[in-house]
């Protein structure tokens, strides 16, 4: 039995804290649940439906989404990237998105996919307290080279021990929280004076280069955009901007 996007719409609006979405091979949203909606700082689904991000979304993230979607309509599958949204009070938030192409009849129709807000880690897990102790040397060192072998030693467990058990209490693999780390870190400091090559070095990324791809990818938008977005005064009545909620 095949279920359509119609009959799943519904279900994702009940969801807070997930986005879902499809759209067609043109970039145009088809579906959007309520979350979506909100985020975007309208009311209806109207508002979204035959729209293209870059039309919903600043042309410095628009365009940034809108070469994702040409890269899933090639055929890419995204699983679980990690990505911030940013708030209309420049606070960010961070969620996981998996998108896929949509295809029907063996062709490709469009795109569908989900962006799920990061929860909260998981206390009660029993190597909770072996974690967080990495966790703080990831916080202390994250302008160094750290290698995933050292950071699973600092915890008495294997490598693979180390990966399973941080998805399970992080819903990250050591490498996500450590370009978590390391993004939120950068995003504070440009907010100040400091040069952006310098930024990308203090924050452990190799060259600016490397530093303004993961940002990118990561933030929608360059870290010199950021910077002028971060700058400007906040509008009374301006809207959610989600770099993945609203993503694509």
């Amino acid at each position: 039995m095949k279920i359509s996007a119609d009959e799943i719409e519904p279900l994702f609006d009940a969801l807070p804290d997930v986005v879902f979405f499809v759209k067609d091979v043109a970039g145009r949203y088809t579906h959007a649940n309520l979350t979506l909606v909100r985020r975007l700082g309208l009311k209806r689904r109207d508002q979204v439906i035959g729209k293209s991000v870059t039309e919903l979304f600043p042309s410095t993230m628009g365009g940034s989404y809108a070469a994702q979607d040409k890269r899933v309509l090639s055929g890419e599958l995204i699983e679980n990237q990690l990505e911030v949204h940013i708030f209309s009070n420049r606070a960010p938030g961070w969620c996981l998105t998996c998108k896929r192409p949509l295809i029907v009849r063996d062709e490709v129709r469009g795109v569908i996919g989900i962006s799920r807000d990061l929860g909260q880690p998981d206390g009660r897990h029993p190597t909770y307290d072996r974690l967080r102790r990495v966790l703080n040397y990831m916080n202390e060192h994250y302008a160094e080279s750290l290698r995933v072998r050292a950071l699973a030693e600092l915890a008495a467990l294997s490598i693979a021990q180390l990966e399973r058990h941080f998805r399970r209490v992080f819903q990250l693999t050591p490498q996500q929280v450590l370009t978590k780390i390391r993004i939120e870190a950068a995003m504070r400091s440009l907010q100040g004076n400091d040069s952006v090559a310098s930024i990308g070095l203090s924050c452990g990324f190799v060259d600016q280069s490397a530093f303004a791809r993961q940002f990118k990818a990561t933030v929608g938008m360059t870290p010199r955009d950021y910077r002028t977005m971060a700058s400007a005064p906040v509008e009374k009545e301006d809207r959610t901007t989600t770099v993945s909620s609203a993503k694509p």
